[in-house]
């Protein structure tokens, strides 16, 4: 056994290792750089939503006039009710057109009497063909006035020309009312039309028979299903949209012309959309950005072109790609080019998006 005394110099007599190969022993697998929360992006059916805004209209709506001027005799209906096409709604005084509508039937009687003296005397050969046509002309024109006076005294009977409700009268009976004066205004309101215009990007997106759903502000969180009928043959050149017409029902009547709605058209599906947490996106240069780890978990960023939105996320229409693994949070303090550890929120691993 050797001295104590000559263990010591032996041992500085080893030779020593570099701190560099001692980290080399060290385990390889801790992380890299900061850990970044990141998911697997994943294509996901995807609904187009068109929002848009308009007033709505009466599927029919008149305002009712006379044609004739007289004084209002009487008047039929309820104001506030429904009435039938061709129920009488204002009778005015017609005693003069009456009075005419009995001369003129006097004088195609009288005319008629002519007519037939006349043909009888050209038949026996005592009068003339020229008698017997000056007499027939006259039987015409005795009947035109006819006509004339029947028209005439109808117009002084208002009718309704379609079916719907009445509004408020502006008259009382026994006003004299002009050509053209308005005395009340019929509504068809059992469907309602809504008017709109939408962006001509989404042309291709729309098409006669298309369902959308309806929002007034007088009945918070109703919905009223209704379908586009009508597309404006041309677009508006100068806002670079076009309009669309659509019908929505009303049977039980809530519906009124005149509210402002809040409309939503379904495009067509897209079942392999881009879906990004709106969180994701960053603002570079004025673009869209969105951060992404490469496979060596390093930073990069990536510009992107945004489409629809959705509550809580963002359609990425161009930029990235099914499987590519992007940051959700904590980009400020980030940068491209800085290692991180990924750390999935969606419940997926590294390798599950890039193995797809």
């Amino acid at each position: 056994m050797k001295p104590k005394h000559l263990i010591l110099p032996l041992l500085l007599m080893l030779p020593t290792l570099p701190l560099s190969a001692l980290a080399d022993e060290q385990p390889q697998d801790k992380p890299r750089g900061l850990p970044a929360e990141v998911i697997h992006l994943r294509p996901a059916p995807l609904t187009p939503t068109i929002e848009a805004v308009g007033n709505l209209e009466a599927n029919e709506r008149v305002m009712i006039r006379p044609e004739q001027a007289g004084q209002i005799r009487d008047i039929r209906f309820e104001e506030g009710q429904s009435v039938k096409r061709g129920e009488l709604l204002f009778e005015l005084e017609a005693s003069t057109y009456e009075a005419a509508l009995q001369q003129s039937q006097a004088r195609v009687n009288l005319s008629l009497l002519e007519y037939r003296r006349a043909e009888s005397l050209l038949q026996r050969k005592v009068g003339s063909q020229n008698d017997r046509d000056t007499a027939l002309a006259q039987l015409r024109v005795d009947e035109a006035e006819v006509s004339l006076a029947q028209t005439r005294l109808a117009k002084m009977s208002i009718r309704a020309p379609f079916d719907g409700v009445a509004g408020l009268r502006m008259v009382s009976p026994g006003d004299y009312v002009s050509v053209g004066q308005d005395l009340v205004e019929l509504i068809d309101s059992a469907s309602m039309k809504v008017d709109f215009r939408i962006p001509e990007i989404y042309l291709p997106a729309v098409a006669p028979g298309q369902h959308i759903n309806v929002q007034v502000d007088a009945y918070p969180g109703r919905r009223f299903a209704g379908e586009v009928y009508a597309i404006s043959p041309s677009a508006d050149a100068r806002a670079h949209n076009f309009e669309l017409r659509a019908r929505i029902p009303n049977p039980d009547g809530v519906l009124r012309p005149g509210l402002f709605a809040h409309i939503e058209l379904a495009g067509e599906t897209d079942n392999a959309a881009l879906l990004i947490p709106e969180q994701a996106v960053i603002p570079q240069n004025g673009q869209a950005a969105v951060m992404r780890v490469d496979d060596q978990n390093s930073i990069e960023v990536v510009s992107v072109e945004l489409g629809q939105r959705r509550p809580g996320q963002v359609q990425v229409v161009s930029g990235l790609a099914a499987g590519d693994v992007i940051v959700t949070a904590g980009q400020l303090k980030l940068h491209p080019g800085m290692p991180v550890t990924p750390i999935f929120v969606d419940g997926s691993n590294s390798t599950a998006g890039r193995e797809q």
